[in-house]
């Protein structure tokens, strides 16, 4: 099955050159103005130097051309001129720049932070407590302080459509605005090497409207299906989670893990579109796969294959998709 098409299955058919936010607007404003003053600069070089071999071209019989010993107001011309534009771009890139550094200071005020992982992201929400991961709802029109950390190696987080890049440095604080102008699902990476899956450390940004944002919050709040409350395979499964290596390293319904810093929490597991760092879909089937033989499907990753059997991973996806 094709990864890339079980991807982009999820994503917005929205260029990803067309910014929808404030933030990556400017700079592509700032590479326009660029870009189109070059292409001025370019035709005026080049037509006056097309201009001159035609005119001054050699011609049989003809005297040697008058020396030219210059011209003052051209030279002031061609001083002023790009002064002035240098002057302008620098005016603008201040400018802009002003628009999307956010006040490190600030970092307990932090609407999100987000963590990255060897190979996935996860996302804390201040306010609501939420902790999701390689998937970060944000309501449409709102501009959200987002502080970026590591857990391990530098990472990068780039939406290209909604911010600017930025890594996230182990102990060094970083912080970014992140804003969506228009509801849709936007594509983000990290854009720095960092390891063998650094391709598949994908992740979603989805923008919605204030009252479905809200009722995401409300929904990720509410705790996890019990385990007592279970029957049946998916009871076996619950226990078979907690026996076992997997709650060493995924926490559910906020109980700590073993090692927090290692997997993501699983607390709404079905709520997400995709697994793994975004490379399959969030669906029963490839739940299955997955648990089967995590290497197979993402080489390198920090899920062993744990080698269960039929019956135990039929059990264990019977108790995952109660997390809802």
């Amino acid at each position: 099955m094709n990864q890339d098409v079980i991807f982009n299955s999820h994503v917005a058919t929205i260029p990803v050159f067309q910014p929808l936010a404030a933030q990556p607007a400017t700079i592509a404003h700032l590479f326009t103005t660029v870009l189109w003053i070059c292409a001025g600069i370019m035709v005026v070089v080049c037509s006056m130097v097309f201009g001159a071999l035609i005119k001054y071209r050699h011609k049989e019989g003809a005297p040697e051309p008058k020396p030219y010993f210059g011209n003052h107001t051209v030279e002031i011309i061609w001083t002023v001129m790009p002064s002035l534009i240098v002057l302008w771009l620098v005016w603008l890139t201040i400018d802009g720049m002003g628009q999307y550094y956010p006040d490190l200071s600030k970092k307990d005020q932090a609407d999100i932070t987000v963590v990255g992982h060897q190979w996935w992201w996860e996302a804390h929400y201040k306010d609501s407590g939420v902790v999701v991961a390689n998937e970060i709802h944000i309501p449409v029109n709102k501009k959200l302080y987002v502080f970026l950390d590591s857990a391990d190696v530098i990472h990068n987080f780039w939406v290209p459509q909604l911010a600017r890049k930025l890594d996230a440095i182990p102990g060094f604080p970083n912080a970014i605005y992140l804003e969506a102008q228009k509801h849709g699902t936007y594509l983000g990476a990290c854009d720095e090497y960092c390891g063998v899956q650094h391709a598949w450390m994908r992740f979603l940004v989805i923008a919605q409207t204030p009252e479905d944002y809200a009722a995401w919050v409300k929904a990720q709040q509410a705790p996890a299906a019990s385990p007592a409350r279970l029957t049946g395979s998916a009871a076996h499964g619950a226990k078979l989670f907690h026996d076992m290596t997997c709650a060493n390293c995924h926490a559910i319904n906020n109980v700590p893990a073993l090692y927090p810093q290692t997997a993501p929490d699983l607390t709404h597991l079905v709520s997400r579109q995709t697994l793994g760092g975004c490379i399959i879909s969030n669906t029963p089937a490839e739940l299955t796969r997955w648990l089967h033989d995590p290497q197979a499907i993402k080489p390198g990753c920090r899920m062993p294959n744990l080698k269960l059997s039929d019956d135990q991973v039929a059990d264990l996806v019977n108790y995952l998709e109660t997390l809802q």
